[in-house]
């Protein structure tokens, strides 16, 4: 229905230059996803300033049923934020609502804009003496609102939970253009369905976020983080359970990743070292953390933890950190391990998660079935042991063409990695979300009756279907459905 010019026009008289170009030039970086997978074409860039803007915009572009495309930081893993290439859609990118609202140092709560960056937000709360106890590789570009949208998880999701956790309120603009006010935090309210939980996660395809008010807890005064190297995956899930039964007031993140993964950093950092002497099967990343008050009982709880797992005979060799720096050096060749593997060769990377008990058995178990039907290929897994979710890398054999990989064997590896995930019970996107890169295996193996549920709200919210159409509901049905 779109009658382009006169849209474009009522678009750039609402946002002004400001808020609203069709510059390719500016356009371009914006076309294309993080992994550089999907590049597609828009209309225009609109940026509008505040939550009056996005609403008076997304009513324009229904009455003109154009196709909006939420954007934060652009630096989302499965293509959620990419227009496609028909280029009929509008960008809508949140990155200027980055004002902060409300900040109840006591309560400890803080109300910010969708456009407020991770990091951004770290250093602000620090500023009172407080956390925002989430964070991820991307913190210096990833925004609350693209976080709330994919439900983003992180290191320290262990103790603290998903961004779902952490969202106390939240302000989003409906398809129709209405604004949904629920940033008011209240710890009970049972006025019906709990329509922020509905939001969180949703990827944009049912309204768009513009503000949320998040729950702060006190800055960690100090923390112990351990390098422990391990015979085997079994034995690091023992460790795990050693750690929650020992020290579950002090225990914030436990990350696991095998030998190959650590020689891939070691070769792809300058001036890096093993924190252990010896090589070993395994390796398992501890962080500990205490408040203030806390800290002669976090030193002494630390020690004790690991001489109990030294004589349980859990643990080959261990180093505790000493300093700050040695704690974000041993954090460094964790964070490091995505792309040390991609300067490797090209690989399909999978966002899984398995119960939490299985996981192990897990791996042990498919990493060789893969091998074995993909002959050349080395599977790796490294990640969140803790909370059940590790990102399960296939990498292609050597010298493999990238682009001649992805058309072929890589596809097919994937789909079998998927397969083997559904049948041990688990999911196929932990915390990078759906977007448009598993759309289609989310319909192939999706339960039909939570896909009848997703694309009966889809239409129920959206019936002109312009909220990041393509996007995590299957479009062939979501289409026959609206």
């Amino acid at each position: 229905m779109t009658h382009e010019p006169s849209f474009l026009a009522a678009v750039a008289d609402l946002l002004g230059p400001r808020g609203f170009t069709t510059d390719l030039e500016l356009l371009d970086p914006w076309l294309t996803d993080w992994r550089g997978r999907f590049t597609g074409k828009a209309l225009g860039l609109a940026s509008p300033a505040s939550t009056q803007e996005v609403s008076a915009l997304v009513t324009l572009c229904a009455e003109h049923e154009v196709p909006i495309v939420p954007q934060g930081g652009n630096s989302g893993m499965s293509g959620g934020a990419t227009p496609d290439t028909t280029g009929k859609s509008l960008i809508l990118s949140l990155r200027r609502m980055n004002e902060f609202g409300a900040f109840d140092v006591k309560a400890r709560q803080i109300t910010c804009g969708a456009g407020v960056i991770l990091q951004t937000l770290h250093e602000r709360v620090a500023e009172e003496g407080l956390r925002f106890p989430l964070t991820l590789g991307g913190k210096g570009s990833a925004t609350i609102g693209g976080l709330i949208s994919t439900n983003a998880g992180g290191t320290q999701v262990l103790r603290h939970g998903t961004m779902r956790a952490q969202v106390l309120g939240l302000e989003a603009v409906m398809a129709d253009g209405s604004v949904l006010d629920t940033l008011t935090p209240l710890k009970k309210d049972n006025r019906g369905f709990d329509l922020k939980q509905l939001l969180i996660g949703s990827e944009g395809t049912l309204g768009i976020v513009t503000a949320a008010t998040l729950q702060l807890l006190p800055q960690i005064s100090n923390r112990r983080v351990i390098w422990a190297g391990l015979a085997s995956l079994q034995k690091a899930r023992e460790l795990l359970l050693h750690c929650e039964a020992q020290a579950p007031d002090f225990l914030e993140g436990f990350e696991v990743l095998p030998s190959h993964s650590l020689e891939a950093v070691l070769a792809h950092l300058p001036d890096a070292r093993s924190p252990v002497a010896e090589k070993y099967p395994w390796h398992a990343l501890i962080e500990l953390t205490a408040i203030q008050g806390e800290n002669e009982p976090l030193a002494q709880k630390t020690e004790i933890l690991m001489v109990s797992a030294f004589e349980a005979n859990l643990i080959e060799d261990a180093v505790i950190s000493s300093n700050e720096t040695q704690a974000e050096a041993f954090w460094l060749l964790r964070d490091s391990i995505a792309p040390a593997e991609r300067a490797i060769g090209p690989a399909m990377q999978h966002d899984i998660s398995i119960p939490v008990a299985l996981m192990a058995d897990f791996i042990e178990k498919v990493s060789p079935e893969i091998e074995h039907r993909f002959p050349g290929t080395t599977t790796v897994a490294f990640g969140h042991l803790g909370d059940g979710n590790v990102h399960f890398h296939v990498l292609a054999p050597k010298g493999a063409d990238p682009q001649r990989w992805e058309a072929g064997d890589a596809k097919e590896v994937s789909r079998f990695v998927h397969d083997k995930v559904s049948q041990w019970g688990g999911s196929i996107s932990a915390e990078h979300g759906i977007g448009q890169i598993k759309r289609d295996e989310l319909e192939r193996l999706g339960d039909p009756a939570r896909l009848a549920l997703m694309r009966n709200i889809k239409a129920a919210l959206d019936p002109k279907g312009i909220m990041n159409p393509g996007k995590l509901v299957p479009l062939a049905k979501q289409a026959a459905t609206t």
